[in-house]
């Protein structure tokens, strides 16, 4: 093997990120070993980390699509209870089923008379009125609901807005 060929194969040490030692000075291997094993293992910690974060995501995601398949099902049983048909069995399934999806993280909101926040109330009906000061949810006609910070669906409520003068 020529000289040539040999500096062709061998890593320089600006490859490796070093600048060239000053005159007089000599290059350390092993500062240079423990430089490049010191910058795998910050690699290799920030590729753990961005996994683990990815899978929480991942397992996020897939939380709050299972939730959202069952939020009909949960209006149902809120329909139910409203009528006064959730009784016996039924009701300690739906029970269940609620205390299941909360402990979870399932969270429903909408509440009459709380100011209108179009980033979780969708509006379907507008009213006037002198007894509002500012654009109010007035009904709720479907509850929303939320997983974490995340809406699944937001409330559709009726707004009532302050009547002008």
């Amino acid at each position: 093997m020529t000289s040539e060929t040999q500096e062709n194969i061998e890593p320089t040490t600006e490859e490796v990120g070093f600048e060239h030692p000053e005159a007089g000075q000599e290059i350390d291997p092993l500062a240079v070993m423990t430089a490049d094993l010191q910058r795998l293992q910050a690699e290799y910690a920030n590729y753990r980390k961005r996994v683990e974060r990815d899978r929480a995501v991942a397992s996020e995601i897939a939380i709050a699509s299972v939730l959202n398949e069952l939020l009909p099902l949960l209006d149902g049983l809120d329909r139910a209870a409203e009528h006064e048909e959730l009784t016996g069995g039924f009701k300690a399934i739906a029970d269940q089923l609620t205390s299941i999806t909360s402990r979870i993280g399932l969270e429903k909101f909408g509440e009459a008379g709380t100011e209108f926040d179009p980033q979780i109330h969708d509006a379907l009906m507008h009213e006037t009125s002198a007894d509002v000061l500012v654009p109010t949810a007035s009904k709720i006609l479907q509850s929303g609901y939320k997983f974490k910070e995340r809406i699944l669906r937001p409330a559709s409520v009726a707004v009532t807005d302050p009547a002008g003068e």
